[in-house]
C-alpha cells in the first residue's frame, strides 16, 4: 500500500465526509476503543475494515460481536468501562437505547451504520458522531451498506500507512452481502465506493453472468442452482443441466472432472451464455427475466482464483457461515487476512451453512405459508436457526408455493422466553410504499418487542406467545402502507 495520505479529496461519500472526519477525530481521542458489530457479512466486513483502520492509525481497541443491540446488549457495553464505543452496522436503530448512556457519560458512542434511526424521548439529544447515509438523503437500503459506512469513516481515520483505499473490496463484499446489488450491480454511493476498489486494484467491474459459484461450483451444479432466473430444463435440475452442456460444442471437462466458470475462455462463456438464453426464450421465460441474467459483478482481484473469496459473493456467503455459527472470530480473521486455519475452519462452517439453508427451503417449500389478508408467515420454531432464518426466508419468497408479491414473516426460536421474526420483502413493494423497518418496529412494540431495519428487509425479537398478535398488527400495518 502506498504510504501517501490524501487529505484533500472528499472521500468516496462527499455528502458523508464532514461527519466523517469528526467522527474519526474522537475515535483518534480515545484512549482505547470498544469495537461493537452485528454478526451477518455486512456486520463482519464493517468491522474488519474498521479494525485495521483502528489498528493502522494505532489506536489501541477490544471487538465484540452481537446478534441483537438490544437494552441487555448496550448495558454489558456500558459495563466494560470503555470510554469510547464504535458501533458498526448497527446502532443507529438503537439510538434511543444507546443516547441515555452517553447522556450520562458512561460512554461516548460513535456510529457508523445504515439502518432507520429510532425515534429519540423527549429531552435526549443524538449522538454527536453519528455517521449514517440516512441523515444526508442517502437510502440506507440500496446506495450504502453498514461495512460502506465503515469504509467512509476508515478513509477519513487514513494515517501515515495510507489511506484505507485497499479497504474498498470489504465494503463492496458487505454491500453485496446486504443484497444492495440485487438491481443490476452496486449504485449511488457504493459505486464510488466501487471506483475506489478498481482504482486501488483491489476491485474488478465486469459484465457477466449473474449465477451464484462462477469460482468454485462445476459447471451442472453451477447451472443447476441457478435460481436467480428459473429455466425449465435446467434449474433444480442435475440432469437437464448436464444434458444442456453435453449438447453444447464445447470441451467442458478436464481430466473426466467438469470446468468451472472461472475456468472458460471469454468465446467458451458467450458460446454457453448464448445457449442458456436461447433455451430461455424456447422455455417462454419473460424477456425482463431474461435480460437479469448477465449483469454486472464484482471479482477481488487480489484474492487467488477459483477461491470463494475471489468472488464477493460468495465471499459473503463464506462470512455468513461463521458469525451466523457464533463463530464471528473466525470471519473476521479470514476478512483480515488469514487464509490459513481461520479459512479452513470457514469452509468447513460454510459446508455446515449449506446443509442448513437447503433444509431449511425444503421444509418451507413442504409446510408452504399462512396466508393473511397482506402478508405471509411461517413458524419455524426450532427447526431452523434464528440466525438464518431470515436467509431462509428470502430464499422462499416466489420459490415453488410460496407467494412473491406480498411481504413474508418468518418466526424462529430465539429462546424460552423469546422468538425471532425476520420480514422480507420486494423493491417493487418498496416503491409501492412498504417500509418493513417501521413494521417491525411497530408491530414488535406494540406486543413488549423490538426490531427495526431496512424498508425491503427487517427484523424483531418478540416475547414467546406473542405471535398471533404480533401477525395481526403486522398486517395492518402492511395494509396502510400498501393501500
Amino acid at each position: 500500500m502506498s504510504a501517501d495520505t490524501t487529505t484533500s479529496d472528499d472521500g468516496p461519500v462527499p455528502a458523508l465526509r464532514e461527519r466523517a472526519v469528526a467522527c474519526a477525530d474522537r475515535l483518534r481521542a480515545a484512549d482505547r476503543v470498544l469495537l461493537a458489530s452485528h454478526i451477518d457479512a455486512d456486520g463482519l466486513t464493517s468491522a474488519a475494515i474498521a479494525a485495521a483502520a483502528l489498528e493502522r492509525a494505532g489506536i489501541p481497541f477490544e471487538t465484540v460481536f452481537a446478534k441483537q443491540l438490544d437494552e441487555r446488549e448496550v448495558a454489558r457495553i456500558a459495563a466494560t468501562d470503555h470510554e469510547t464505543v464504535l458501533f458498526t452496522d448497527f446502532g443507529s436503530g438503537q439510538l434511543d437505547v444507546i443516547a441515555p448512556y452517553a447522556g450520562e457519560g458512561a460512554f461516548t458512542p460513535v456510529i457508523a451504520d445504515h439502518h432507520q434511526p429510532a425515534d429519540l424521548p423527549d429531552g435526549v439529544d443524538e449522538p454527536a458522531h453519528h455517521l449514517n447515509p440516512l441523515l444526508f438523503g442517502l437510502d440506507g437500503a440500496s446506495e450504502l451498506s453498514g461495512a460502506g459506512a465503515s469504509y467512509v469513516l476508515a478513509r477519513a481515520l487514513e494515517s501515515p500507512e495510507g489511506d484505507n483505499r485497499d479497504l474498498a473490496g470489504l465494503a463492496v463484499v458487505g454491500a453485496v452481502g446486504d443484497m444492495q446489488g440485487t438491481d443490476g450491480g452496486l449504485s449511488g454511493a457504493n459505486q464510488g465506493i466501487v471506483e475506489e476498489g478498481v482504482a486501488a486494484g483491489v476491485v474488478e467491474e465486469a459484465t457477466d453472468l449473474l449465477v451464484y459459484g462462477r469460482q468454485t461450483r462445476p459447471l451442472p451444479k453451477f447451472l443447476e442452482y441457478a435460481t436467480n432466473v428459473r429455466i425449465p430444463g435446467i434449474t433444480n435440475d442435475e440432469n437437464g443441466a448436464i444434458e444442456f452442456l453435453s449438447d453444447l460444442d464445447l470441451d467442458l471437462k478436464e481430466g473426466g472432472e467438469w470446468r468451472r466458470w472461472v475456468d472458460l475462455t471469454m468465446d467458451e462463456r458467450q458460446a454457453l451464455v448464448s445457449g442458456l438464453l436461447q433455451r430461455a426464450i424456447a422455455s417462454g421465460v419473460p424477456a425482463d427475466r431474461i435480460d437479469a441474467l448477465v449483469g454486472t459483478t464484482y471479482t477481488l482481484t487480489r484474492e487467488e482464483p477459483g477461491t470463494e473469496l475471489r468472488d464477493v459473493s460468495e465471499f459473503s456467503t463464506l462470512l455468513n457461515a461463521t458469525a451466523r455459527y457464533e463463530r464471528a472470530d473466525v470471519g473476521l480473521a479470514v476478512c483480515l487476512g488469514d487464509r490459513e486455519g481461520a479459512l479452513d475452519r470457514a469452509r468447513t462452517l460454510l459446508r455446515n451453512h449449506r446443509r442448513n439453508l437447503s433444509e431449511g427451503l425444503q421444509w418451507v417449500q413442504n409446510e408452504g405459508t399462512t396466508v393473511e389478508d397482506n402478508v405471509q408467515w411461517f413458524d419455524a420454531g426450532s427447526r431452523i436457526r434464528e440466525t438464518i432464518v431470515g436467509i431462509v426466508a428470502g430464499m422462499a419468497v416466489g420459490a415453488s408455493g410460496v407467494r412473491g408479491d406480498i411481504p413474508i414473516l418468518a418466526f424462529a426460536e430465539k429462546s424460552d422466553e423469546e422468538v425471532k421474526v425476520s420480514a422480507r420483502g420486494s423493491h417493487a413493494l418498496v416503491r409501492d410504499g412498504l417500509d418493513l423497518s417501521a413494521v417491525m418496529r411497530e408491530a414488535s412494540r406494540s406486543v413488549g418487542g423490538d426490531g427495526g431495519g431496512h424498508d425491503v428487509a427487517a427484523g424483531a425479537t418478540i416475547p414467546t406467545g406473542t405471535r398471533e398478535a404480533f401477525v395481526a398488527e403486522a398486517d395492518r400495518l402492511v395494509g396502510e402502507q400498501l393501500e
